[in-house]
């Protein structure tokens, strides 16, 4: 398979601070890539430089052949590559269909104006009922999106995020404050939209990232310790001592 999004020499510097040094990532094609780290390991660093919030210092970051490095995250947006957030983004006082038809008007290049006529409006709705129909929500279709419980929240920003019909999804702490239950549905989502996907996550639930991932890349003081598959880093010395010594978020 291809590498769909590449990083080399990636670094980032604050006041003198390194938090991120000289960091070569490769995500293959049709992959789910996890990045993974103790406490202040340059995890959200590295994903804000890969997903265009925070320009490196130095580095380069290249998307299907295509240098990214100095674009904008909108921009990126508009090549394929989405991102989530930890902090749930719905629009509480819609519902659930009107939360994904809000990010079907964006792809189309349609205004946000909410009080032009329904019939405008609802032309989005069988391809909204879609993408609520692919993360399981059918049934909560019509509910406000602020009645969702934190779990179905998530999998509500999944179906916005799939409107935009990324090529690739990079998703921040996707279990962050989940419930057990909702982190399995949250999984089995995830596994179940990557099968025409690549995915790069950044995640501290071991026990997912050892569910879902194809490769992991363990990161430490903002380097890399080690990459692999599960079985590979979890035994790595290095990696051993880095969770102990700082334990992980």
């Amino acid at each position: 398979m291809g590498i769909v999004l590449e990083a080399k020499g990636l670094t980032k510097e604050f006041k003198g601070f390194v938090a991120v040094n000289n960091v070569d990532l490769a995500v293959e094609e049709g992959s789910i890539h996890a990045l993974i780290g103790p406490n202040g390991a340059g995890k959200t660093t590295c994903f804000n430089l890969l997903t265009k919030f925070l320009q490196p210092t130095s580095g380069t970051i290249t998307y299907r052949g295509r240098d990214i490095t100095r674009m904008k995250p909108a921009g990126i947006a508009r090549l394929g590559l989405v991102r989530s957030f930890q902090i749930s983004a719905v629009f509480p006082d819609l519902s659930v269909l009107q939360n994904v038809r809000v990010a079907l008007q964006r792809k189309r290049g349609e205004s946000y104006d909410f009080w032009r006529s329904e019939k405008i409006l609802t032309r989005f709705d069988d391809e909204a009922r879609a993408h609520v129909e692919e993360v399981g929500l059918t049934e909560f279709i019509d509910h406000r999106a602020g009645e969702l419980s934190y779990g179905r929240k998530r999998a509500l920003e999944i179906a916005a995020t799939l409107a935009l019909e990324p090529d690739m999804l990079l998703l921040d702490e996707p279990m962050a404050g989940m419930a057990q239950a909702d982190v399995e549905r949250i999984t089995a989502l995830i596994r179940r939209v990557a099968k025409n996907r690549t995915i790069l996550m950044v995640e501290h639930n071991l026990s997912v990232v050892a569910d879902l991932s194809d490769r992991i890349t363990v990161l430490a003081r903002g380097e890399i310790l080690a990459e692999g598959d599960y079985a590979t880093v979890s035994k790595a010395p290095a990696v051993i001592d880095a969770y102990i010594g700082a334990g992980h978020d």
